[in-house]
C-alpha cells in the first residue's frame, strides 16, 4: 500500500495566486467573449477598455517577453526592419550628414525640429542612426501625449522605441546612458501649416536644457528636411478634434479626400544633419535653476537647428530629388 500524499497547507487568505504568464504566441481576444452575441461585441469594440487591453501595455506583454520598461519590443521591431530600411533608403532616399558629432557611447540629447503631419521623423531618425552611425547607436525619442493615447498608433510607436515625453522618463533613459531625441517645439512643431515650414516655433521653457545640465549630457542639434513636404498641411480643424483626443485634424492635399490612404507620406527627399555639440555654459542643479542661463542655452540650440534648416533648404533644388 502506497504512502498517503501529504497535502500542502492552504494559502493564507491575503495571498493572491498569480495568474499564469501569457504565452509568447498569445492571440487577440474575441470582442464580447466566446459566448457573447453581436450586441456584446459591438459594445466592447466601442469602449476604450478593449483597445487598452489589445493594444496597450497588457497587449504588448502578450506579444513578446523582451519588452522593456518603456514598451520597446525588439522582436516586433526586427520584424519591421525591412520596411523601415525601405522607407529610409528607397522611399525617402535619406542622406545623413555630421553623424560623427553623435557620441559613440554614453548619454546624449539630440535636439531636433518637428516636421510632418505623421510622426515618422522619430522613426526615420532612429533608423538613420542604426544604419549610418559607426556604433549603430540605438535612439529613443520622446513623443507627445496625444500620440501615445491614439488607438493602434500609440502602441505601435511605443513598441518601436518612442517614449512619452516627460522629465522623469527622459531622466531614466539618460541614467541608462541612452541616446535621447527631443522635439522642443512640441505640438506646435507638427501643427505648422505648409506656409510656415521649417520655421521653428518657440522651444518651450528650456526643459531639455535643464535636463542636460543636471544629467551632464551633451546636446547635439539635429535638422530634418523633407518631412514637411511629405505630408504638407494646408489647414487644420481644431473644434471637434478635442473630443477625439487630438489637438487638430489635418487637411492635406490627399487627406481626408482619400481617407486613410491620404495619410501616406509622399516620397520626398530627406536630409538629416547633426551639428557640433552645444556648450550650455553650466552643469548641475545650480545652473539648471538659473532661468537666464537656461534661456540663453535654449536659444543657442534653437539658432543652431534653424541655421542648419536654412542652409539645407536653401541648397536643395527639388523637394523630390534634393
Amino acid at each position: 500500500m502506497s504512502e498517503p500524499r501529504t497535502r500542502p497547507p492552504p494559502a493564507p487568505a491575503s495571498v493572491r495566486v498569480p495568474e499564469p504568464a501569457p504565452s509568447e504566441h498569445a492571440t487577440l481576444e474575441r470582442p464580447g467573449g466566446e459566448d457573447g452575441n453581436l450586441a456584446d461585441a459591438a459594445r466592447e469594440l466601442l469602449s476604450g477598455d478593449y483597445y487598452a487591453r489589445q493594444w496597450g501595455r497588457l497587449g504588448m506583454r502578450n506579444r513578446s517577453e523582451e519588452v522593456d520598461e518603456f514598451g520597446l519590443d525588439p522582436i516586433y521591431e526586427r520584424s519591421l526592419l525591412p520596411a523601415l530600411d525601405f522607407l529610409h533608403n528607397k522611399w525617402f532616399r535619406t542622406e545623413v550628414e555630421g553623424v560623427q558629432h553623435v557620441p559613440s557611447e554614453g548619454r546624449a540629447i539630440l535636439v531636433c525640429n518637428h516636421s510632418g503631419v505623421m510622426p515618422t521623423d522619430g522613426l526615420m531618425l532612429r533608423t538613420a542612426l542604426r544604419l549610418a552611425h559607426p556604433a549603430a547607436r540605438e535612439l529613443r525619442w520622446l513623443t507627445e501625449d496625444f500620440i501615445t493615447h491614439l488607438p493602434f498608433v500609440g502602441a505601435f510607436m511605443t513598441r518601436m522605441g518612442a517614449v512619452r515625453a516627460c522629465q522623469e522618463n527622459a531622466t531614466r533613459l539618460l541614467k541608462k546612458e541612452q541616446l535621447v531625441a527631443v522635439f522642443p517645439e512640441g505640438v506646435k512643431g507638427i501643427g505648422k501649416l505648409y506656409r510656415d515650414r521649417y520655421q521653428l516655433q518657440r522651444f518651450g521653457r528650456g526643459g531639455f536644457v535643464r535636463l542636460a545640465m543636471r544629467m551632464r549630457a551633451p546636446v547635439v542639434p539635429c535638422a530634418i528636411v523633407g518631412a514637411e513636404e511629405s505630408s504638407p498641411m494646408l489647414a487644420r480643424i481644431e473644434g471637434f478634434s478635442r473630443s477625439l483626443g487630438l489637438p487638430y485634424v489635418p487637411i492635406t492635399p490627399t487627406f481626408p479626400l482619400l481617407g486613410p490612404v491620404g495619410l501616406l507620406p509622399a516620397p520626398t527627399k530627406w536630409r538629416i544633419r547633426f551639428g557640433a555639440p552645444i556648450e550650455l555654459g553650466g552643469e548641475g542643479d545650480d545652473a539648471a535653476d538659473d532661468l537666464v542661463l537656461v534661456g540663453r542655452a535654449s536659444e543657442r540650440a534653437r539658432a543652431a537647428v534653424q541655421g542648419m534648416l536654412d542652409e539645407l533648404v536653401g541648397a536643395r533644388r527639388s523637394v523630390f530629388f534634393g
